[in-house]
């Protein structure tokens, strides 16, 4: 049967107390996809931006996805409310993880491999600097598996100790509200995943 994740999400938020803000651990793999998410949990958490994504290739690319943040915060509402993490840029975390997958497409074994590299360490995150929670930008994309990266994400929350947000920020429009959102803020929207083997394949 399949899960309805943008539903769970919902639930998950409107059984929260009356004035609790819960703390959030966002995986943010760019800007233009943080636009509609952000909008969608800033009004419910208090949300820190984690930018972990040793995929990204070359570094010149990861610097520019990176700076678009600021960018972002300085033309959004709630640009003030978000916080910033950045993790150390480590390529070589990603290569071990996609040993051996380097001829999959795009969308298979190599890409859930990268869904959970950057999914513990998000949760690894959440767990020593004390959210209450952790969730993923990644489920706006219309090419990635929401199904997929929910299940990593849930599986790495009860082995971690720390709850896992479930979404598909798709849903409702929410890919192309991050459109929108990219030109009003005039935000740089790449054309490949990220990693060296989807810019072959773009």
């Amino acid at each position: 049967m399949k899960i309805n994740y943008q539903r769970k999400m919902e639930e998950e938020i409107a059984a929260f107390e009356a004035g609790v803000r819960p703390r959030l651990l966002l995986q943010c793999c760019c800007a233009p996809c943080s636009s509609a998410v952000l909008e969608v949990l800033v009004p419910h958490f208090d949300v820190t931006v984690y930018f972990y994504n040793p995929n990204i290739h070359p570094k010149a690319e990861y610097e520019k996805r990176l700076a678009q943040l600021p960018k972002l915060f300085a033309g959004a509402e709630y640009g003030d409310a978000v916080k910033v993490l950045e993790a150390p840029y480590v390529p070589e975390d990603f290569f071990a993880a996609a040993k051996g997958l380097e001829t999959e497409p795009e969308g298979g074994a190599r890409c859930t491999e990268c869904f959970r590299l950057r999914l513990r360490e998000t949760a690894k995150q959440a767990k020593a600097l004390g959210f209450d929670y952790f969730t993923t930008t990644l489920t706006v994309s219309p090419h990635k598996n929401a199904a997929v990266l929910n299940e990593i994400g849930l599986s790495l929350g009860e082995e971690y100790g720390v709850k896992f947000l479930p979404s598909d920020f798709k849903k409702k429009e929410g890919y192309k509200e991050s459109i929108r959102l990219s030109k009003a803020y005039d935000l740089y929207r790449q054309d490949y995943c990220g990693c060296v083997y989807s810019m072959r394949e773009e």
